[in-house]
């Protein structure tokens, strides 16, 4: 998997910046890795494919790079085998695993990126199906995807939009940290909880927290860990 040029992250939008604005240095950085100059967005996250991409388009396209959207191809899986770089967007993770099953993508796109090196950037539900499953979505499973089981292009889960429990709050219902421990205790596998505005940036085998908060990492054995941005994570890639 030596291959791997990731960028994951937590969302796409932080309070403050516009539309990717705060991730426009780490998403350049990539492009310019493989000199992109056209970027193939998968949309199935949301209802409107054209909407969507255009909302893409128009963050992109004034640094420079050329954005085409997955769902306007006839040959989707050809499509993805010429792109420059796939970008997978956020929205209901349950709603793109399914659709990315439903045109048998999940094949393909796991050995461009893992065997032929195709840059691969997620945001919230395009993170979270880079990853191993989607068990650790924050989503509602408003479809049924026929597998949890994702593109596994890392090891370990991630939960993006992770929020810490409110000490001061009367809140009683169950936090975001208990249902993660849920997750853990069932599987004994990681999750790497990724606050807004953080992503993790994934090289070959190495693998680096960006962002300027810290993220929280909740270990198979039920422990927790927090690393300080610009962490190696790379530890994480090594998971059987």
């Amino acid at each position: 998997m030596s291959a791997r040029n990731l960028l994951l992250l937590s969302s796409s939008r932080l309070y403050g910046h516009g539309y990717l604005e705060h991730a426009r240095s780490q998403l350049e950085d990539l492009f310019k890795s493989k000199n992109v100059k056209t970027v193939l967005f998968v949309p199935f996250a949301l209802r409107d494919y054209d909407k969507y991409t255009a909302t893409v388009r128009n963050a992109l396209e004034p640094w420079g790079y050329a954005v085409e959207g997955l769902h306007t191809k006839a040959d989707p899986s050809k499509a993805l085998s010429e792109a420059q770089a796939i970008f997978v967007g956020g929205g209901n993770t349950f709603v793109l695993l399914r659709t990315l099953y439903e045109l048998q993508l999940i094949e393909p796109i796991r050995k461009l990126v893992l065997n032929q090196g195709i840059p691969y950037i997620g945001s919230s539900a395009g993170t979270n199906v880079a990853t191993r499953s989607i068990h650790t979505t924050n989503d509602m499973p408003v479809v049924y995807p026929p597998s949890f089981n994702a593109l596994a292009l890392v090891p370990f889960n991630i939960n993006p939009h992770y929020l810490e429990p409110d000490a001061n709050t009367h809140h009683k219902g169950e936090t975001r940290d208990e249902r993660i421990e849920e997750f853990v205790a069932y599987h004994e596998l990681p999750v790497l909880g990724l606050r807004e505005g953080t992503s993790v940036r994934v090289v070959g085998n190495h693998a680096q927290l960006l962002g300027k908060l810290p993220a929280k990492l909740f270990k198979g054995n039920g422990s927790t860990e927090e690393f300080a941005p610009e962490s190696d994570l790379s530890f994480l890639l090594q998971i059987d």
